[in-house]
């Protein structure tokens, strides 16, 4: 067996593993336990900070640059429909199916396995880092966001600057170069309570619906080649009210807005403020649509390779970083949080394979 078959095996005997380790977001010790064992048998020092574990290449130099390796370990709750236990990892028919197979434990271990393949490599131009994070399904705080800024985090790079990442999603192994950024928002009515048997009061829910319709027709101009339009929508709508004969006095709803590079955030705050009446809120300024440059290393050495690049509407921790990061990774993002998730074998395989030639290509560039 080949050292590369080798590391593959152990790569998708890892990712059993995992899916068999609920680790649903704020709950991920158990998986990041069983990834930090996993690197140690390797015989790969790591670092841990609550539930993210990262490592360093072995011939770190802190004069040279480095690049991150970073993918998710948390998952949703499973969704309504498995035919199978979403925490029995199930092989069949190529496919290994079960809850974060796809999103994004095949790119999480693809990564793993990449990072382990250049380890003692002692004549890297650049550094090679590994982080396994948490809370990325939420956008949470104590998932990457938190590793990047922590001076324990820090400290062990000795000054060394981070210039690119691959953020493993599933891609279909193509380069997400660019990805618009997420912006919620809490919108809520105010009316009048009455009895609905009278002519009482001021239903909130009519004047939500103004709202919502006002939503709907709003149109944002500027379109970009890579993301698309700027898109709003209205996700979720409720009352405090749970008696049928109430005239709501409020209504509150939730609007999805999916920026492009062409608009901030503040800009598209004020023009959806300025066409309803509700108390509009934003619950983060954080994720916002972030770009690679074409001509980045990373992104020169996937053109050389022939890989397709394209504009993701979905986002990712990619948003969480100040440096420029690709997406990219082995899976569909299409069968993220789906019943019977799965991830074929052979993306596993190639995958790795393909995130090894990524970063020879890089080197050859760089």
């Amino acid at each position: 067996m080949s050292n590369h078959q080798h590391i593959t095996n152990n790569a998708i005997d890892l990712l059993k593993k995992m899916i068999a380790i609920p680790s649903l977001s704020k709950e991920e010790k158990e998986v990041a336990d069983l990834i930090e064992q996993y690197l140690q048998e390797n015989e790969i020092t790591t670092g841990r900070l609550i539930n993210n574990v990262y490592a360093l290449n072995k011939y770190f130099d802190p004069s040279k640059q480095s690049i991150l390796l970073n993918s998710h370990h948390d998952t949703v709750k499973p969704a309504k429909g498995y035919t199978t236990d979403p925490f029995t990892p199930t092989e069949t028919e190529g496919r290994l199916i079960g809850l974060g197979s796809n999103d994004a434990g095949g790119p999480l271990v693809s990564l793993i396995a990449t990072f382990i393949h250049f380890f003692e490599r002692n004549d890297l131009p650049f550094n090679i880092i590994l982080a396994a994070t948490a809370e990325e399904e939420i956008s949470g705080t104590n998932g990457i966001e938190l590793l990047l800024k922590a001076e324990t985090f820090l400290e062990k790079l000795h000054g060394s600057e981070i210039m690119g990442a691959l953020v493993g999603e599933p891609t279909k192994m193509e380069m997400a170069v660019a990805e618009r950024g997420l912006l919620v928002l809490d919108g809520t009515v105010h009316g009048k309570a009455g009895h609905a048997a009278r002519e009482e009061g001021i239903n909130a829910i009519y004047l939500a619906m103004q709202d919502i319709q006002a939503i709907a027709e709003m149109n944002f101009e500027k379109t970009s080649e890579l993301l698309g339009k700027t898109t709003v929508k209205v996700t979720v709508i409720e009352t405090d009210n749970k008696a049928h004969n109430v005239v709501p006095a409020s209504c509150k709803f939730v609007v999805d807005v999916r920026v492009n590079e062409q608009y901030g955030f503040d800009e598209v705050l004020e023009r959806l403020k300025a066409n309803v009446k509700a108390e509009l809120v934003p619950r983060s300024f954080r994720l916002r649509s972030s770009m690679i440059p074409m001509d980045h290393p990373i992104v020169k050495a996937g053109k050389n390779l022939g890989l397709a690049h394209y504009g993701s509407p979905t986002t990712s921790d990619k948003a969480l970083m100040s440096f420029p990061a690709l997406k990219i990774g082995p899976g569909d993002s299409a069968r993220s949080h789906t019943a019977d998730e799965y991830i074929y074998i052979t993306e596993i395989e190639n995958g790795i394979s393909g995130y090894i030639q990524l970063l020879e290509a890089t080197i050859s560039v760089y």
